[in-house]
């Protein structure tokens, strides 16, 4: 990986996933969707050799070498994002009040959380897609960064204030993290 002052790593890009690079804005076209994120910095480059992206350093110091890491890791999401996709499975847990989870445009709404007459709701990221089923959301989509935010967003909406946590576990949890679609 290192050789006397260059750091190269690599990520193999599947024959399903196409990818172009545009300066340092690499966009990853896949079966699942798309996925662009820019990585521009002055001492990182990107190229694209065969069906290889190539993220290399010259003379890097300790930054330099955290950022290949991950620029590498952030471009691996990518492709399996485009390629496979990701999802995030949540359950609604209540033991006091019925909860009423609905999705509405870009929000996700809570009716009746812990007998509130007010409805909470969270954001829902443009690239994030979420169904309910029973007591069960999923988030799915093809970028790993706005499923998981909006997943998080959910969680949040349901955090209890007043109340103790460990009587009143009323709530939506995420229940398993980044995996493959079903």
């Amino acid at each position: 990986m290192t050789v006397t002052g260059h750091l190269d790593d690599k990520v193999h890009v599947p024959k399903e996933v196409k990818v172009t690079l545009k300066g340092a804005e690499v966009t990853v076209k896949g079966p699942k969707g798309t996925v662009t994120r820019d990585f521009s910095h002055p001492k990182v480059k990107i190229s694209m050799k065969d069906d290889t992206i190539h993220i290399e350093c010259e003379y890097p110091r300790t930054q330099e070498k955290a950022l290949v890491g991950t620029y590498t890791s952030h471009i691996k999401n990518m492709v399996e994002g485009a390629n496979h996709g990701f999802e995030y499975c949540m359950k609604m847990v209540y033991s006091h009040f019925p909860m009423k989870i609905a999705v509405k445009g870009d929000r996700f709404v809570i009716e009746n959380f812990l007998g509130e007459k007010a409805p909470r709701s969270a954001p829902i990221l443009a690239g994030a897609k979420v169904t309910i089923k029973g007591a069960e959301v999923f988030v799915t989509g093809s970028d790993l960064e706005k499923v998981s935010q909006t997943a998080v967003n959910i969680e949040r909406a349901t955090k209890i204030r007043g109340f103790d946590p460990r009587v009143f576990q009323d709530g939506i949890y995420i229940v398993e993290k980044a995996r493959r679609p079903q």
